[in-house]
């Protein structure tokens, strides 16, 4: 028998149902949640990827077993009897970086204050007009992520052996549910599928490569450490999410909120991350978006993640993570 889910802590997802990949200590399998309720969806389909991929198709289907009202079709299981593991087991992984505005406006007055000796007014005035221009004519950071980095909403979260200041990125995270490619913003919301959350986890004293200056930044080791992306606990649909751009991210450090902002602070929305990144790369479904995270990071706070430590985290409908730390074995 696995261990009880902790998700019955915290709050549900919105709406009648959500999707998830649960196990019981045998497979896993993909399930519907319907309030308490798990049903086993492995006769019907291979995994949540899967259904993703014919998403036009499922989601009535997925109505008419979630409106079941005595659960009589197909085998139901009490959500506390299974362990709730990453959702969906993504194509690619693209990743928004700096797309907060009080965020990267915290970070480029602090600069100018330290580096250019501007004064506490001056510095932020000048990076508040930075970043108007920003949102005005430039255009999104994208990078990619590692499967590999994935773990589950409530699983532990293990350190690195090299590196000290390992921190928290709270972000909201999208599915895609269509193919697409140069995808015009004023159409991209049609290619979601439905959103989930991602905490994408940041080695800081490895992210710049002292031996490549000129190349700088090396996000793979910083970011793509093994357990480095709690992800989940579900996939919600994204006709029960309501506006994504008007949702609040929430994190807790032991207990103490550290990240508590609405994702109407993104420089850049959802459908100009989507539009800009399929410039680039074919959109296929099941492809996952991080769409950034806001301040209060640990270096913002000057704390960093230790063995025994304990992560919180919630988006507004999507449910919690609780991820413990541990270290490198």
């Amino acid at each position: 028998m696995p261990e009880p889910s902790p998700f019955s802590a915290g709050p549900f997802p919105a709406g009648s149902f959500a999707l998830g990949t649960f196990g019981d200590g045998a497979a896993a399998f993909p399930g519907l949640l319907a309030g308490a309720r798990v049903r086993d969806l492995s006769g019907l389909v291979a995994s949540v990827r899967a259904l993703v991929e014919d998403w036009d198709t499922w989601l009535p289907r997925l109505h008419e077993l979630a409106d079941d009202a005595d659960h009589a079709d197909g085998t139901w299981r009490d959500l506390a009897e299974l362990r709730v593991l990453t959702p969906i087991e993504p194509g690619q992984i693209l990743q928004s970086g700096a797309n907060y505005r009080k965020h990267v406006v915290d970070l480029v007055a602090a600069e100018k204050e330290s580096v250019h000796g501007a004064t506490p007014r001056e510095a932020r005035a000048d990076a508040e007009t930075m970043m108007d221009e920003r949102i005005r004519d430039g255009v999104p950071y994208l990078f990619l992520g590692s499967p590999r980095a994935l773990c589950g909403p409530y699983d532990d979260i293990v350190l690195p052996a090299l590196g000290e200041q390992h921190d928290w990125e709270l972000e909201l995270a999208l599915v895609i549910g269509r193919s697409g490619k140069d995808i015009p913003a004023e159409e991209a919301m049609s290619y979601v599928a439905g959103y989930t959350i991602s905490n994408d986890l940041t080695t800081r004293d490895r992210l710049y490569r002292p031996d490549l200056k000129a190349i700088g930044t090396d996000w793979f080791t910083a970011k793509n450490a093994d357990t480095f992306l709690p992800t989940g606990p579900f996939l919600v649909p994204a006709e029960f999410v309501g506006d994504p751009g008007d949702l609040r991210i929430t994190l807790r450090h032991n207990g103490v909120v550290r990240q508590d902002e609405s994702t109407k602070d993104m420089i850049f929305d959802i459908p100009r991350l989507i539009a800009y990144a399929s410039t680039t790369t074919t959109l296929r479904p099941g492809d996952l978006l991080l769409t950034g995270s806001p301040g209060g990071n640990g270096a913002h706070w000057g704390v960093f993640l230790r063995p025994g430590d304990v992560i919180e985290a919630e988006i507004t409908g999507l449910g919690h993570q609780r991820n413990t730390v541990r270290s490198h074995p």
